[in-house]
């Protein structure tokens, strides 16, 4: 016991030390000099993140660490931190993806991801979107299992109510590989697209632009919060909480008997969750 409690007083400096921050703002360019919207960017080894503005501007606290910067549309970065620092440039690359190759033969309508069985929502919903956690830059989806060439055609979810304003949300879809996991982007572009604020169910089905045609293996299929209205937000911080909707900054969504992942910014690793928020991907199975 003694020797534990030494133990624990010699290591508490390197912990306190090891959890410091430093503050880094600046702004996420392209080879042309023009601004990346919505660009993931943190610790993903110490699960810290946030999202870049649609105008690229970025802040963000970290130990003196290296901050990587992911996109859709371009290579990872990555930006050594050695301390505060108010305007720093990241320029990112763009990503060379092979374009999808049609395969000849018969397909068949099918769900590669089926929502499962939808939970009673007297019960309750998720809230998908909080204060205090589970905001810009958790993605929340579900594992797919490819057998043969599936072609994405359609992806559905529904949002129970919300009351973010100016939401902007993604979907992205990757493949996973290795040991331990690696998550590689299958998009060429990304999927971006309003949730209106609303008392109501809505529900959604996105069909993307792009030919999403996967290969068999393993695929993470997710949702994820990348903007609000910031000024908005503001105006209603300033308003007294007794005069807000009780709901202010929440958006959920209804439950299904499924598990499904969240993994949060910048990449980080999944957690897996017994209960799925309803995302369905329908397409063509090639035969």
């Amino acid at each position: 016991m003694n020797i534990k409690l030494l133990l624990a007083f010699l290591l508490f400096p390197f912990c306190v030390f090891a959890q410091e921050r430093v503050t880094v703002k600046g702004r996420i360019i392209n080879e042309k000099g023009e601004a990346v919207e919505y660009v993931q960017l943190g610790v993903p080894k110490l699960q810290i993140g946030t999202i870049s503005t649609v105008d690229g501007r970025f802040e963000i606290a970290v130990p003196c660490d290296t901050v990587e910067f992911f996109h859709v549309s371009y290579q990872p970065a990555a930006y050594p931190v050695t301390g505060d620092v108010d305007d720093v440039v990241i320029v990112l690359h763009e990503q060379e993806l092979p374009p999808a190759v049609f395969i000849g033969g018969n397909t068949k309508e099918k769900y590669l991801i089926h929502p499962g069985v939808k939970i009673d929502e007297r019960i309750g919903g998720a809230d998908f979107y909080r204060p205090g956690g589970g905001g810009k830059g958790a993605e929340l989806g579900c594992i797919a299992k490819v057998r043969k060439p599936f072609l994405i055609k359609d992806i559905q979810f529904t949002i129970q109510d919300n009351h973010i304003p100016g939401c902007v949300a993604s979907i992205n879809v990757y493949r996973i590989e290795g040991d331990p996991e690696i998550f590689i982007n299958v998009l060429h572009k990304p999927i971006y697209f309003n949730i209106i604020e609303s008392d109501s169910r809505q529900d959604y089905s996105i069909q993307p632009d792009e030919t999403i045609l996967l290969e068999p293996g393993r695929y993470f299929v997710a949702l994820q919060v990348v903007a609000i209205d910031d000024e908005a937000v503001r105006r209603i911080l300033e308003t007294p909480e007794s005069e807000r909707h009780p709901r202010a900054f929440h958006m959920s969504t209804a439950l299904y008997f499924k598990s499904s992942y969240e993994r949060y910014a910048a990449m980080g690793k999944m957690v897996k969750i017994p209960v799925n928020i309803g995302v369905g991907v329908r397409g063509l199975e090639y035969q």
